[in-house]
């Protein structure tokens, strides 16, 4: 699991500071209660509250504690499957309904940061799926021609174009998806919190779930120094769904693999240095089994990330990675250093895609969002706001009951541990 204590997170350094919020106190009623301030429990508050539902958002620790905080913050349009992938596994209609959704989320998330005003250096010039070989090439050809298919205004560089776009060598190619983006991904969960708060939800933090039972219709939450009576409940807690303790109900953690991820960023760079790196700032992943990504931010500090996690064993071997994949992809870099270090957790699904799970009576979750955390996010805290006010089509997902995986621990470990290894490896050579 993706440690807990503090580290030296960029996000933090330049977000916008949160808006006021104390700890649950006293007896409370609402409408829906929602367990988790990232940014599923917020989109849904805020939709709630702007239908005029009364919503009360308990968080166990603070606004965007988990991966609203430590994303990357590429806002991807669709999912990490492919296309043709997705609809073969949820057939035409759950799917083409998923991909539709999906692939408007950046739009969803960009027309909240306009109209809230919410400034989290939001920035729509694409992103870019960066081809690490013949098999990566291959890849993003076939991702190009399904999704162009469907409409997407996606496609497919040449090496040469690649370079030009992102500044790195090495890349046989990529696919830019003119649909996405990037934004500073705390800064625009806290506008998010914000623009909730003005239109009448309420946001208590540092309120972990303590128990939950049955009252009549309704559930009697018990968290922080206070209880939240309300008849639904939205359960928006992802990858960090271990944090609800006292639920009598299982969570969706029980199912989901956690790929620990860490990312690196630079002091500010000087200015010729960073107009070469993604002049058009799109945010760049790429297709190698061990993936990195790759970004800038308004500060021009270029921030790396790969898989791992920084825990005492192995962020010496991450560290040292980083710097040797900077320097490899950018070799006109010059001098540089790391100013700030963070990890988190990536819930996987066994099939990739996200799951709807009615938890208990009158509570609900989506969960399984594979690395895409702020479209698909936003996009299914919208839903589940309509969901729990009577649009039972509201979610493009059929609801299954959770599917444990016994192997999950062990998968988790094989990420760490290989990821490790594989940093270790490259070192020698």
């Amino acid at each position: 699991m993706a440690t807990e204590r503090p580290l030296p997170n960029l996000w933090h350094a330049t977000a916008p500071a949160a808006p006021e919020t104390g700890r649950l106190s006293g007896d409370m009623a609402a409408d829906v209660a929602i367990i988790g301030g990232g940014f599923t429990g917020l989109s849904a508050a805020l939709h709630l509250a702007e239908m005029g539902v009364k919503a009360v958002v308990i968080e166990a620790r603070m606004i965007g504690f988990g991966g609203s905080g430590r994303n990357v913050g590429l806002v991807n349009a669709g999912m990490w499957v492919k296309p043709d992938d997705l609809i073969a596994t949820l057939g035409a209609e759950a799917g083409g309904r998923l991909l539709s959704e999906l692939g408007n989320g950046p739009s969803l998330v960009y027309d909240l940061v306009e109209r809230h005003r919410i400034a989290c250096e939001a920035v729509r010039n694409g992103t870019l799926h960066m081809a690490v070989g013949p098999e990566g090439l291959k890849e993003i050809t076939a991702r190009e021609a399904q999704w162009q298919k469907l409409g997407a205004p996606v496609e497919a560089l040449s090496a040469e174009k690649a370079k030009m776009l992102s500044g790195a060598e090495g890349f046989t190619g990529a696919l830019l998806d003119r649909r996405a983006g990037t934004i500073q991904p705390l800064a625009y969960a806290r506008g998010l919190a914000r623009a909730a708060l003005k239109a009448g939800a309420q946001i208590f933090t540092e309120t972990p779930l303590v128990a939950a039972e049955r009252s009549g219709d309704a559930w009697k939450l018990s968290a922080g120094r206070g209880t939240l009576t309300a008849r639904h409940v939205i359960v928006a807690t992802e990858a960090y769904g271990a944090l609800v303790n006292g639920a009598p109900w299982r969570t969706q953690t029980q199912e989901l693999t956690v790929l620990p991820y860490f990312q690196f960023a630079t002091n500010p760079l000087p200015d010729d240095v960073a107009g070469r790196i993604l002049p058009e700032r799109q945010g760049a992943w790429d297709t190698g089994l061990v993936m990195t990504s790759f970004r800038m931010d308004r500060q021009n500090r270029l921030i790396f990330g790969s898989i791992g996690r920084l825990d005492a064993m192995a962020a010496g071997t991450h560290r040292a990675f980083a710097a040797r994949s900077v320097r490899k992809l950018f070799p006109y870099i010059g001098d540089f250093r790391f100013e700030y270090w963070w990890d988190g957790r990536i819930g996987m699904t066994t099939n990739h895609l996200p799951v709807m799970h009615a938890l208990a009576p009158n509570v609900v979750s989506v969960s399984g969002y594979n690395g895409r955390g702020i479209a698909p996010g936003t996009v299914f805290g919208r839903a589940l706001a309509r969901h729990v006010t009577g649009d039972v089509s509201a979610i493009p997902l059929a609801e299954t009951p959770i599917t444990p995986d016994p192997w999950r621990n062990l998968k988790s470990a094989f990420y760490h541990a290989g990821a490790q290894a594989k940093h270790f490896i490259d070192r020698r050579f």
